[in-house]
């Protein structure tokens, strides 16, 4: 019950997520695949932060 008033952590992370998805695809599309790289490394280490948080 209480729950409900606590804030969700990965929401935050989400959110940052699926902007870097999505400016990693735009970057892959314009034919920039360094820095649709270095977003989507950016993004793993995200994903790992969240799922990090989900675990507990």
């Amino acid at each position: 019950m209480f729950n409900l008033f606590k804030p969700n952590p990965t929401k935050k992370l989400r959110k940052q997520l699926a902007k870097l998805q999505q400016e990693s695809m735009e970057a892959t599309r314009k034919g920039d695949i360094r820095k649709s790289s270095e977003l989507s490394a950016e993004a793993d280490v995200i994903w790992k932060e969240i799922q990090k948080l989900e675990e507990k």
